[in-house]
């Protein structure tokens, strides 16, 4: 079973490689069509404007890629912009077409007099159960870094949710797709255990 990476040249990559390495994991980075045909999962990592990502999905030929990798029943986990680019569309940068493997949209947080972006250890109240939180109690606490946020009207498809000035989902998924807006590979234990239990997992819920 190999775990592949999304790599398109945005962001530091080494943290998540290290942290699935650190629970047993091999993980092979994915830069063209070819090195899906090796892999069992598929992780969507990012940091950036998702405007950007796109464009480099777009033009590394991937996008057509994680969408069929998506209908084949195979998981695939995003990670915070990753998370968000699996939405229909984000507004960073204009009006911006996602992965749509998801339903929603991502604008920015409205937070009133707090800080932008909001960074830190926030808690995950978990609205529904998933494999993904197997053996990780609810409200515990996961490291957050954005400014956008996801929007969904499917409340079938909040695994979780975080306040901070406004309540948003902080997990979201769709059958065998799920995502976090926080980074579990820098969350300790309970990240750990997330990204575990997302490598063991089958693509079912």
């Amino acid at each position: 079973m190999s775990i592949g990476v999304i790599d398109i040249g945005i962001g530091n990559l080494g943290s998540l490689r290290n942290a699935l390495y650190s629970q047993g994991w091999d993980t092979l980075p994915v830069r063209t069509p070819d090195d899906f045909c090796d892999i069992s999962h598929l992780i969507l990592p990012g940091v950036g404007s998702f405007a950007a990502a796109m464009q480099r999905l777009s033009k590394t030929a991937l996008l057509e890629q994680i969408r069929n990798f998506a209908s084949s029943g195979k998981p695939i986990l995003g990670i915070c912009l990753g998370m968000q680019l699996l939405a229909e569309f984000g507004s960073e940068g204009g009006k911006i077409e996602g992965l749509g493997l998801v339903p929603g949209r991502v604008d920015p947080l409205s937070v009133a007099d707090l800080r932008l972006p909001h960074v830190g250890w926030n808690n995950a109240h978990q609205s529904q159960k998933h494999p993904v939180l197997d053996g990780i109690r609810d409200d515990v606490d996961f490291y957050f870094v954005h400014r956008y946020r996801f929007f969904t009207d499917d409340t079938s498809s909040v695994i979780a949710q975080t306040e901070y000035g406004e309540t948003f989902p902080s997990i979201v998924g769709k059958s065998n797709v799920i995502g976090t807006q926080f980074h579990p590979e820098k969350s300790q234990a309970n990240g750990l255990r997330l990204l575990d239990n997302f490598c063991l997992w089958d693509g079912k819920c």
